[in-house]
């Protein structure tokens, strides 16, 4: 039904008003809950937790993973000879509205003051390590850009903001967990990257495939291709002079249809950040309406967040700038302090890394592509001079400035240029699809969205379509300008801003909005306990409760379990909490409704009493059994009134009751063995109970609705593929920790619990994507039950249980009409959601993005970490339902189709032994090899660890998908040795063995998991510097790491912390020595080496050649 209102005489509807960031979700998130802090001991009182991440308390921005420095250009791979036929391109150029005349310019929206521009006539060169994007404002210098700190009208505030948000921890307060001085990190970001000149003024454009090459929707014939390049650039000395790089008549231009056009005109931040146009008080968005709100004095919200995972390149041209052809790989590098030719900005991926020369005879490994590092920050604009521009790689640092696209972080597409037609997108064998992370962080830099309250009448809708601020009632209307367009477009959020957030109308709710309840379920079998999991996750609850949202509205309430399940009765303030048995584990039930969840306000003391008395009141249990499907059946009858969170710790394999199961680990292995073909059947549930169970969970209309997270500390085999079903069908999160330490592990399972309870989220979550005409959504993927609407004009929808800034939704397309030329096609995600304070909103993200008949240039816009993210979910879903080694083929093949189309259709004149990787999807075999060898496709993981693999991949972020296969690792024995303007960080090295000595010590970091690798001839001293002690014989097997008073231990808990800050995850530590067990885990993370099961780096790249060459013969 359509809630646009008729048309009406009278006075006009006068304009909404908006508050600037009441919105938590929106709002700049500047700091983790304290992910790296440990819990104190337990028992211990414990003090107002301090704001994590705080501006006192960083290290500095956080640097980027896995960049990718400028475009060396093409190198052949003639008997094993790799070449790059990636062209430069300028920006995206394509309209979306009439461009103003230049004396109407509308005055630019401003940022924040931390990072506006000087004026011109005191304008400065660009500081070093802050690169421009195009598009985007100069940059400035690093003392201006406070990365981590926020504007005070960023904060996630709560209702009513009484202090002021974000103060930051004392300076005492280290930010992450194990014994720590009290001297907090630098809080600098300086660098040694010299700044970027600007573009070269002698490259040219590419202007698409010869001629003589067959093409879809290439230029016109009488339009020449790319010449190669000029006559002043030495061209790649490696191949004989006869085989030239490039082949083709002399260039003369791009064609008119070419949808890179000129240059926007860059203008600089100025002025104050954008506040609205004034309006009256009663069409504000109430301040007590805030959804996510800003810290308390005791308790810190969300933190610094992960998105800046992999460095960036040097930041690329400016749009239709004229360029220099890519160097060639064998070319002498840059002398120190020249300038790096720039990268195109569809084309921003790492170049092959290395400046030895190459011979014809073998492939150099030190010249194949590779990650390089860099810890540049590029200012982004999404849209300048009414075109699209093409994002920065999704693991950069990059700050957004939305100019009516969404933010790159919000929502991101396969590619930035659209085919016309569904034949052109076959022929390029590349996915078209949308990564959707509705909630995610902001970078604290940021304007935060803005909130618009249209009143009852709710905002405007399409009466077709039902789209968001497409249709235009007549109380809508106004006058337009000399430009075309309306007068007030600027001033009104929903028309100028590529993300907004409504506050939604009684239409958009099928009940009053949902309280924020948390009900904790509590293993106490005999392992549990005994294992130390029982006090932990005790210690973890009762240090949680300060996290969890202020007022009446917030409800809690706990049970444990073993092979019979114990309610408690919270509702008794002076006195201590009566347990309430349910014997029965096949028929639940639930006892005393009312008294088991009550308000947190009521309960908090006794509730802490009870979580300090648990351990030892089942100190001497002896039920090894555990009834974990009666248990979250019962928390699901519990909340069934009121609907909330049900966070599960479950320690061993669910035996009696409802779902029980059993033990298949070692049958699962025997066939894995084997060489079963229906081996991957042991990666599916074991039976539909738990499954079943979930579906009720999602789909209880009645009432509310239940979201399970699982906390899985266990030792022993848990079937978590069976297990999982129940957290990715409600919309939440398996954690897991195996195999569980009482030492190492209790200060992890807090920092997951605190953050998982504390950072944006919102509930009751229902997500739709609509897309122009011409396309429609194909598939839905992710953490969500998927429902199907009564009408089947309208596309599927996504329904979420819960929804947070962690999980992101994958969105397939397919073509059921052809676009026009030159045309745009549009994207418009709705999430409505209720905050954890009850607020019911809509957020709405548009994207539009310009359509091409040209294959070289969906080529040159493809983004790579999105496409592999596509590949990566694709291959989890796979994974359960067919035989690993058709897997294994599949994803293989994907890469291959990519690589041979553009080597048919796009790629310049070549011999037949040359490898063309086109620029833009430069790494993509070496992260295709990467996740063939990760833990989910590898035959000799255990059973959980691959279900927990598969399940993690599911709704894991853009940024985090290359570092889950593709780890960052780091030397650390050498920290004081290097350079002290750049992180350590953006100088990891490539994963292979040869890189490792035995005199050294390594940290390889995913996200998840940090491993420390410790050589046998490690010096004695840097040993007792770091562990304390003075032999490798002396390291523990449980590594707590601590800091030491010297200069490397400090700095190796600086790193760890700036580690933990950008993953947003407490970055469990382990030890692994050369020669054990732990040793060899670790170098199984070492891709490019050849394993039992898979082929080096190279020789994956002699793969590939060999299958396209087979391809086009």
């Amino acid at each position: 039904m359509s809630s646009s209102p008729p048309f009406v005489s009278g006075q006009p509807r006068p304009r909404p008003g908006f508050a600037p960031s009441a919105n938590p979700n929106a709002a700049v998130a500047t700091h983790n809950p304290q992910i790296g802090r440990s819990p104190p001991p337990y028992g211990a009182p414990r003090a107002a937790s301090p704001s994590p991440f705080s501006a006192s308390s960083l290290p500095g921005p956080p640097p980027p993973f896995a960049s990718r420095p400028p475009p060396q250009g093409a190198a052949a791979l003639s008997q094993g000879l790799i070449s790059s036929n990636g062209p430069p391109v300028a920006g995206l150029a394509s309209q979306r509205f009439p461009p103003p005349p230049p004396v109407q310019q509308t005055a630019p929206v401003a940022a924040p003051a931390s990072i506006r521009a000087p004026p011109p006539s005191a304008a400065p060169s660009q500081a070093p390590g802050v690169q421009s994007f195009p598009g985007s404002p100069p940059a400035v210098a690093p003392a201006s850009l406070p990365l981590m700190g926020s504007p005070a009208s960023q904060s996630f505030s709560r209702p009513p903001p009484t202090h002021t948000p974000f103060a930051g921890p004392p300076a005492s307060q280290p930010p992450f967990a194990g014994p720590r001085t009290s001297q907090p990190p630098s809080a600098g970001q300086p660098t040694s990257q010299p700044p970027f000149p600007g573009p070269p003024t002698f490259q040219r454009p590419f202007a698409g495939p010869p001629s003589s090459q067959p093409s879809f929707g290439g230029p016109p014939t009488s339009q020449p291709p790319f010449a190669g390049p000029p006559t002043s650039q030495p061209p790649f000395a490696g191949p004989p002079n006869s085989q030239p790089p490039f082949a083709g008549p002399p260039y003369t231009g791009p064609p008119t249809s070419q949808p890179f056009g000129a240059s926007p005109t860059v203008q600089p931040f100025t002025g104050a950040p954008y506040a609205g146009r004034p309006s009256s008080p009663s069409y504000l968005g109430p301040q007590s309406s805030q959804p996510f709100s800003g810290p308390r004095t005791a308790a810190t919200p969300f933190g610094a967040p992960a998105w800046s995972s992999q460095p960036r390149q040097v930041a690329p041209s400016m749009p239709g700038a004229v360029q220099a052809p890519p160097t060639m790989f064998g070319m002498p590098p840059s002398t120190p302090g020249q300038s790096m030719p720039a990268i195109p900005p569809a084309l921003g991926h790492s170049s092959l890394a290395g400046p030895q020369a190459s011979t014809p005879s073998k492939v150099d490994p030190n010249q194949i592509p590779r990650p390089m590092p860099s810890s540049s920050v590029i200012l982004f604009e999404t849209r300048q001079g009414n075109q699209a521009n093409a994002p920065p790689p999704a693991t950069s640092n990059f700050i957004v400035k939305d100019n009516g696209n969404c933010s790159p972080r919000l929502m991101r597409c396969t590619m930035n240029q659209i085919p016309c037609t569904g034949d052109l997108l076959s022929t390029s064998s590349m996915p078209l699809a949308l990564m959707v992370q509705p909630l995610a962080l902001p970078h604290p830099s940021e304007e935060p969205i803005q909130i618009v309250d249209f009143g009852d009448s709710g905002p405007i809708r399409c009466s077709r379509c039902k789209g968001f601020t497409n249709d235009t009632p007549r109380d809508y209307y106004c006058n337009l300008g000399p430009d075309g367009r309306r007068r007030d477009a600027d001033e009104r959020p929903e028309l100028c801003r590529g993300t907004v957030e409504f506050v939604a109308t009684r239409e958009y709710m099928v009940r009053d909005p949902m309280p924020a309840v948390f009900f904790f379920l509590i293993d106490v079998s005999m392992n549990a306990v005994q294992t130390g999991a029982t006090a932990a996750a005790c210690s973890a609850i009762s240090q949680s409760l300060a996290d969890l949202p202020d007022g009446p509205r917030t409800m809690v309430g706990i049970a444990t379990f073993d092979c019979t399940i114990h309610f408690y009765n919270l509702r008794r303030p002076s006195q201590q909490p009566l347990m309430l048995i349910v014997p029965d584990v096949h028929d639940v039930y639930t006892p005393l409704q009312t008294d088991i969840i009550v308000q947190l306000t009521e309960c908090r003391q006794g509730l802490e009493q009870l979580l300090e008395n648990i351990p030892s009141m089942f100190d001497n249990n002896k039920v090894a059994e555990s009834a974990f499907g009666a248990a979250i059946k019962a928390g699901f009858l519990a909340l069934k009134p009121t609907g909330g969170k049900l966070l599960v710790f479950q320690s061993v394999l669910p035996s009696v009751g409802i779902g029980s199961l059993s033990s298949r680990e070692a049958e699962g292995r025997t066939n894995v063995s084997a060489g079963d073909k229906e081996a991957h059947k042991f990666l599916q549930p074991a039976d539909k109970t738990l499954k079943t169970m979930a579906i009720e969970f999602a789909e209880y209309q009645a009432s509310c609705l239940v979201c399970v997270d699982i906390f899985i500390t266990s030792q022993t085999f848990v079937d978590i593929a069976s297990i999982s079903v129940v957290p990715t069908t409600t919309g939440g999160q398996v954690y897991y920790y195996y195999p569980f330490s009482a030492l190492s592990d209790p200060g992890k399972l807090y920092n997951d619990l605190r953050w998982n309870i504390n950072r944006p989220q919102g509930f009751e979550a229902v997500m739709r994507v609509r897309c122009s005409q011409g396309l429609q959504v194909q598939e839905y993927s992710g953490n969500f039950c998927k429902r199907i609407p009564t009408d089947i004009d309208l596309p599927a929808e996504a329904f979420l249980m819960q929804i947070d800034s962690n999980k992101t939704i994958m969105v397939t397309f397919k073509h059921d009409d052809k676009f026009q030329e030159n045309s745009e096609c549009s994207f418009q995600c709705a999430l409505l959601y209720t905050t954890v304070y009850g607020q019911r909103r809509i957020r709405v993200m548009n994207l539009s993005l310009p359509c091409t008949t040209m294959l070289s240039s969906l080529f040159r816009s493809a983004d790579l970490d999105t496409q592999f993210a596509c590949f990566l979910k694709q291959a989890a879903s796979m994974i359960p339902v067919s035989p690993l080694s058709q897997v294994h083929e599949q994803i293989t093949n994907l890469c291959i189709n990519i690589l041979h189309a553009y080597r048919k259709f796009c790629a310049t004149v070549s011999s037949a032994g040359q490898l063309i990787l086109p620029e833009a999807l430069k790494l993509l075999p070496l992260y295709t090899l990467a996740l063939a060898k990760s833990i989910g496709l590898r035959n000799d993981g255990r059973l959980d660890d691959r279900s927990y693999w598969i399940s993690h991949v599911a709704s894991i972020s853009i940024s985090l998908a290359i570092p889950v296969v593709y780890p960052r690792m780091i030397s650390i024995h050498d920290l004081t040795t290097k350079e002290d303007d750049g992180s350590p960080l953006a100088l990891y090295i490539p994963l292979s063995s040869e890189h490792i000595n035995d005199d050294g010590i390594y940290l390889l970091e995913n996200g998840e998991d940090g491993l420390i690798y410790v050589g046998n001839m490690v010096n004695p001293d840097t040993l007792q510097q770091i562990f304390g002690v003075s032999s490798v014989d002396g390291l523990p097997s449980q590594l707590v790491l601590e800091q030491f008073d010297n200069e490397l231990s400090k700095k190796l808990n600086d790193v760890v912390n700036e580690i933990r800050q950008q993953r947003c995850s407490y970055l469990r530590l382990r030890l692994c020595n050369k020669g054990d067990p732990s040793g060899m885990h670790f170098l199984s993370y070492m891709v490019e080496d050849k394993s039992p099961g898979g082929l080096s780096y190279v020789e994956f790249l002699v793969h590939v050649h060999r299958q396209i060459q087979t391809k086009m013969s």
